[in-house]
Formats: structure tokens, sequence, C-alpha cells
């Protein structure tokens, strides 16, 4: 398999569940998925600290440096608009974005505690994230949605799937996180073929059989065939990584270099141009 460098990133998840020590550290994060590999980077906003501006992130990023790959937005949008913090800090995320030919606005609903009121919550979800959509859309920035796989999260079911295929609204695309896609009991590879014209953005994470989170490479995905589908279905953007193993909980720095070794020893093969 040979496969451009430039289309693998690092997610900054494997340092999100060590937040109090790496949150605001978005200068090391960068640094250490560089060193990595990795020719892009995808932060969550909440792991840029809550004094985080464009200009900082863009400071940061270029010291490294490193493309920005994504910028990863987490709210809860229960309600049927956006709230007016929702709204502000939505907009901060795409001028931070829009600076970034070819980075995406990557949007996560927050999982709740429980999954009552379902419908509603749902649509209210999709709502909402039209309406970030499409005010990104009117600044060249395309935002896409990343279903997730706790109890309480909307879109996490094959029959949850089935709806959100049906009322996926434009201009929102869709990101395909394989772990969380598994982990939900349905087939990566399919459903990758399947939304093929939706995918803006990919995920990449481990499984194991018993459902736990898996160092990359050492689950039961087959993460070979599923980055071979991609290209096979014509997709040239983004395939963000993430590790959420109890490795990346002890230290997500070798986590990280773990993945990225992974993936040039797996998914890259480096041939030299001839004269």
């Amino acid at each position: 398999m040979s496969l451009p460098r430039a289309r693998f990133a690092c997610q900054t998840y494997s340092w999100q569940m060590s937040a109090d020590r790496f949150r605001g550290t978005t200068r090391h994060m960068a640094q250490v998925a560089a060193d990595a590999g990795f020719a892009g980077f995808e932060p969550e906003v909440f792991m840029l600290g809550a004094d985080w501006n464009a200009r900082r992130l863009d400071a940061d990023l270029a010291s490294v440096p490193i493309q920005l790959a994504a910028l990863c937005l987490v709210h809860d949008w229960r309600g049927p608009s956006e709230s007016d913090e929702e709204r502000r800090e939505a907009d901060a995320a795409i001028d931070a974005v829009a600076g970034h030919p070819g980075a995406v606005l990557n949007l996560v609903v927050m999982p709740g505690a429980d999954r009552e009121d379902l419908r509603e919550r749902q649509r209210n979800a999709l709502a909402c994230m039209r309406e970030v959509a499409q005010r990104a859309a009117d600044r060249g920035v395309v935002a896409t949605f990343h279903p997730n796989s706790p109890a309480g999260s909307v879109f996490r079911t094959p029959d949850d799937y089935e709806l959100l295929l049906d009322e996926l609204p434009e201009p929102l695309g869709f990101t395909p996180d394989v772990g969380h896609i598994a982990k939900g009991g349905m087939d990566p590879i399919a459903l990758v073929r399947r939304t093929s014209d939706r995918i803006r953005h990919v995920h990449i994470k481990d499984i194991h059989s018993d459902g736990g989170w898996a160092a990359t490479g050492e689950g039961v995905l087959d993460i070979p065939a599923i980055v071979a589908t991609l290209d096979d279905v014509g997709y040239r953007g983004w395939i963000a990584f993430e590790d959420e193993s109890p490795l990346a909980e002890r230290d997500p720095d070798e986590a990280v270099r773990r993945t990225g070794a992974y993936v040039r020893r797996s998914l890259i093969t480096v041939t030299e141009e001839t004269p």
C-alpha cells in the first residue's frame, strides 16, 4: 500500500484522558504528533485551554510545524437552536479553521447520562449542527458530524445511523469513527462504502473483541483494509488517529509515538522517485 503521508493526522483525545495535565499544552501535543510522523493535527477545542484563540493556535502549529487537519468542537446541542454560548464558541472555531485551507470543523455531540427523549435530542442536535455548518460554509469551511458510542450517545446503534443517514442535513458532512462504529455493532467498511459521498473527515481507533479500546493495531479492526477502502471510494481528506487504550491513559505521548510507528510501518510505503 502506497499512500501519501499528508493524509494522516493525530487527534488529541489520548491526552484528553489526562486533561488535568495536558489541557492548554497545544505546542507540546503538536510537537509529539509531528515527531511521531503525523503531518496533521486535530485538537479538541477543550484541550486548547480556556483562554485559547485562533492567533495563539496558529503560532503553536507554526512553531512545530504541523498542519491543522481539523478542529473538534463538542457541545450538548440539546435545544432546537443553538444557545448564545454555543453559537459564540462555534463562531470562534469557524474563525480558527477558516485560516487553514483543507482543515475541517469536526462536530461532536456530548454524550448524556441516558438516552431519554432520544428522537427529540437527535432532531435538535442535527438542527443545531446544521446552523453551524451553514455559517461555516459561508466562510468556506466544511463542517462534519462525528457520532460516538458511549451509552448516553444519541447516535450509536444501527437504528440511530439509519435515521442519521436519512436526515443528515446539507451542508453537514459525515465523519465515520471506525472504532465507535464497530462498538455500535456495525461493519466500518460497509458503512464507509455506503456513505462515501458524505464523508468529509475520518477517525480511526482500534477496539478489542470485548469492546474495550485497544492500542492502534492491537485490536480486531483491519485498519489497512479500512484505509484501502477509503482510498478505493475516492476519499482524499485527512484520516485522524486516536488511541484510547490503557496505554494512552497512562502515557499519551508514548501511545501517540506507537500509533505513528504503526502508521509508518503498516500504512505507508516510502518509495524513492527516480530521476
